[in-house]
């Protein structure tokens, strides 16, 4: 039994994934021995709910300056991001000298819609690479890990913050306890903490498995933010279900009596006690979907290889990592994986060592199947991609459930 890393209570592991590669260490040809693995598996606290990984990954392996994962990348995000960006300017930030901090904010894709408008502003962003793209795009960064530390950095040369924003980040991050302190350092009084992470609830009712790897450390829900607040002096006042990246919730915290909570946090939290998020027979059926779903992928993949159909990958996001590697799926079932990231083509898959290759390689020629390894972009993949199913191409997916589209 292990200690949550939230309060301390006992955490009871439900699924085991195996030995499991850093989902964005993409490979040279040639150079895949000094690979590193660690055990993927997460459990449920007993105490305060909060579902985590049982095993950490230290931040520098996974978090530098050659992070392959641009949030530009996607027109749907671009939307996303602006639109929360616009929310914010016409909320939260209309007072005198207003400033925003956001916690990992990548290339700036939504700080660059706060700096134009003028509005102070600083991110916050560990990864070189996209810190400096983001600078690049008028966004004012500072390359560090967040924490106590560097929140008591900002407030000496900033002043308090109105607003403290991280869009899938705060899930990254093991030691919380450095994280709520640093905010609550950092955010005037009646300030707002708010962060956007992939939700529980849709992992489970979807047997999204792919959405468990390194980098997503905690696994949230309303309950078990709720819980983390409190033990920081937060409340929970506000949730928003947002259709992203397979489903996620954006939970804004405020100190204890600062705001009233909204009706939308009653009731998620009564829709999640319905669900039995918090219960172990529940996640015990969620791991029982996802090795049913395993195995289905591997038996289609595995027949259609037998009929001599061409299968290939479309999308190597870091969450194919899991799946490959928890399937055995190698380039005998799958010949390449298309991706349109620059830094990730001519380079090997984590662990199950997928050629990737330019998004120009999809049509030339077009596969008989295309794994869509990034689902969660579907509806916006298939639209830029109908000439392949006009071709007689079809897409494989497993997310609820293993099927030919």
């Amino acid at each position: 039994m292990l200690n949550c890393r939230v309060c301390g209570g006992p955490v009871e592991e439900f699924l085991d994934f195996g030995q499991q590669p850093l989902a964005n260490a993409f490979r040279e040809v040639g150079q895949t021995d000094d690979e590193f693995f660690f055990r993927l598996a997460v459990g449920l606290c007993g105490s305060c709910t909060m579902v985590q990984l049982v095993e950490e990954v230290p931040r520098i392996r996974m978090f530098h300056d050659a992070y392959p994962y641009h949030s530009s990348g996607s027109s749907v995000m671009r939307k996303h991001f602006d639109a929360t960006a616009r929310h914010f300017l016409e909320t939260e930030l209309t007072g005198h000298d207003p400033f925003i901090v956001e916690l990992g904010c990548n290339d700036g894709i939504m700080l660059k819609a706060v700096a134009e408008e003028g509005v102070r502003h600083l991110g916050v962003e560990p990864c070189g690479g996209v810190a400096e793209l983001a600078k690049a795009a008028g966004v004012r960064v500072i390359s560090e890990f967040f924490q106590d530390s560097t929140a008591a950095g900002i407030r000496a040369a900033d002043g308090p913050a109105d607003v403290i924003f991280a869009a899938n980040t705060i899930s990254h991050i093991p030691y919380m306890e450095s994280i709520l302190s640093g905010v609550d350092r950092l955010l005037k009084p009646d300030g707002i903490f708010v962060f956007e992470d992939p939700y529980l609830g849709d992992i489970v009712r979807r047997s999204a498995f792919d959405q468990i790897y390194d980098e997503h450390f905690y696994f949230f829900t309303a309950r078990s933010v709720r819980a983390m607040a409190e033990r920081h002096g937060f409340a929970l006042v506000d949730v928003e279900r947002l259709p992203v990246h397979g489903g996620e919730v954006r939970y804004t915290l405020a100190r204890q009596g600062a705001r009233h909570p909204t009706a939308s946090v009653a009731e998620l939290l009564a829709e999640e006690e319905e669900l039995g998020l918090g219960r172990m027979e529940t996640l015990r059926g969620f791991a029982a979907n996802v090795r049913k779903n395993r195995d289905d992928l591997v038996a289609l993949l595995t027949d259609l290889r037998a009929q001599g159909r061409t299968v290939i990958g479309y999308g190597a996001a870091a969450k194919s990592a899991t799946v490959t590697n928890y399937c055995g799926i190698g380039p005998d079932l799958v010949a390449y994986v298309t991706d349109s990231t620059a830094a990730k083509q001519g380079r090997l898959t984590p662990g199950s060592h997928l050629p990737v290759r330019p998004p120009s390689a999809f049509s030339d020629p077009y596969p008989d199947y295309a794994l869509l390894f990034a689902w969660n972009h579907a509806e916006e993949i298939m639209a830029k991609e109908r000439a392949f199913h006009e071709a007689g191409g079809k897409w494989i997916l497993w997310v609820p459930e293993v099927r030919i589209v």
